[in-house]
């Protein structure tokens, strides 16, 4: 089994209830979305192919209990779902980040499943597949990039039906250079809602451009 993988490394957890945690990546490459805020459009294009077995090896070498898959879009390359469940038939704490346009509900149990619902200034929420959310568990979470008041507005409008806080984390994340965090922050205290401020650690530690962290 190959897949098409754009960089693997070990960083800590940038993002979502996880962060700071030291952990494998294994970045995937291609993306079906273009989001306007993307800051890895390096994996829009061809990777490097690597075997599941060779992926399940570097990822056991690193001597880390948590491995995080993706992208671009880890789900649109068939034997995603089987390298999720490699890493956890390996023994490892697995999370999946997806662009929310894929189904999850097929993917093995024991996947943390880190789900976007891509917001109006994105350009891409066309694409979202809402029937995730109907799909998420307590092991899951959903994550909203917000650039300004609309998109904060229609992500709480969008998550009501399903009362989204209350089954699952729901993180809240600042488009990193354009949105104030403190901005968002005074925005979710006033909603009254257990929702989550989630900034991306990786680029207040390191350089924001750079790759591999």
């Amino acid at each position: 089994m190959l897949l098409e993988v754009c960089e693997t490394f070990t960083s800590l957890l940038g993002e979502a209830s996880a962060a700071g945690w030291p952990a494998f990546f294994i970045r995937l490459s291609r993306c079906n979305l273009r989001c306007r805020y993307c800051d890895t459009t390096y994996a829009y294009t061809a990777g490097q192919e690597r075997s599941l077995a060779d992926l399940v090896a570097e990822a056991q070498a690193s001597g880390l209990t948590y491995t995080l898959v993706t992208g671009g879009e880890p789900l649109l390359q068939a034997h995603c779902p089987d390298l999720l469940k490699a890493l956890a038939d390996a023994g490892f704490t697995v999370l999946l980040e997806t662009n929310g346009s894929r189904p999850v509900q097929d993917l093995d149990p024991r996947v943390h499943r880190i789900v976007d619902l891509k917001c109006p200034s994105s350009g891409m929420a066309a694409h979202n597949y809402l029937d995730n959310l109907s799909v998420l568990t307590s092991r899951d979470e959903l994550k909203c990039v917000i650039q300004d008041r609309r998109d904060f507005d229609w992500a709480l409008q969008t998550l009501s039906p399903w009362q989204s806080w209350r089954r699952h984390p729901v993180c809240f994340s600042p488009v990193f250079g354009v949105l104030p965090p403190a901005e968002l922050a005074a925005w979710i205290l006033a909603a009254k809602l257990p929702l989550r401020l989630n900034l991306q650690i990786h680029k207040y530690i390191w350089p924001p451009e750079r790759r591999g962290v």
